[in-house]
């Protein structure tokens, strides 16, 4: 068992301070970056890097906007409705992955339309350093001793700062749940699909493993368990995974 004491900011002067979580995620747009222009000049896209910049910057915005959105609408709503002012405070904490995907998308789409791009062209590149991305978050939720799992008496578990007992380090495997689906999606990166299917291959496998993983998380205070069993990110994960079989569905029927 492993007792959590990391001090999650990596440097501090004066009043300004580097946490590792930050950093991880800064990691993850560099990579973002490089590996799109990468990915677009083997596929043939027509954009350059300074396209790539402007998309990533629309991407940015999506995501918080949808993040928050969905978190206030989907996790804490009485709060917000009665806080209205902390709808803007997302420095205290507050975003959903499944919103925040949304607002990507929709972001991008736009972005698409603009450069008069087909979505799928890079919603298909997008996704693979975005799990990439999302892996590297985890590690800095486990830095940061949030997001913890349920209380175990596994070998593994950990004592994080302010959780009762031992608990599943859940960012973990949140963070090799995202590891296993970038190198699922990179090895197909180079093989002859029809435009999409890694984009919502993505869907799928992140709601199918999202929903896994949940069983290990604790859930959000405020909201407990619904239904039961089953946490909010575990309905939003099972409404994310039929979606994505659907529009499979879709894209198969379309290119026979």
């Amino acid at each position: 068992m492993f007792i959590h004491s990391i001090n999650p900011v990596l440097l501090k002067l004066g009043a300004f301070e580097i946490r590792y979580y930050g950093l991880f995620y800064a990691v993850g747009f560099m990579i973002a970056y490089f590996m799109i222009s990468y990915l677009a000049k083997i596929k043939g896209l027509s954009i350059n890097k300074d396209d790539v910049a402007d998309f990533l910057l629309y991407e940015i915005i999506g995501v918080i906007l949808g993040a928050r959105i969905f978190y206030i609408l989907f996790y804490n709503l009485r709060f917000y409705l009665s806080n209205p002012f902390e709808m803007l405070a997302i420095w205290h904490g507050g975003l959903s992955f499944h919103g925040g995907l949304i607002g990507a998308s929709i972001a991008g789409f736009y972005f698409c339309k603009k450069k008069k791009i087909d979505f799928y062209d890079i919603a298909d590149i997008v996704v693979i350093p975005l799990a990439l991305a999302l892996a590297l978050g985890r590690i800095g939720n486990f830095m940061n001793g949030e997001l913890y799992g349920r209380i175990t008496n596994m070998p593994w578990a950990v004592k994080f700062p302010n959780a009762e007992g031992f608990r599943h380090p859940s960012q973990i495997y949140a963070s090799l749940k995202n590891l296993l689906i970038f190198f699922t999606l990179w090895n197909l990166k180079g093989k002859k699909l029809p435009k999409g299917f890694i984009f919502w291959l993505f869907v799928i496998m992140y709601a199918a493993l999202r929903f896994f993983v949940e069983f290990f998380r604790e859930p959000d205070e405020q909201l407990g368990f619904i239904a039961g069993f089953l946490t909010m990110g575990q309905i939003l994960s099972v409404v994310m995974f039929f979606a994505g079989i659907i529009f499979v569905h879709k894209i198969y029927r379309s290119n026979k």
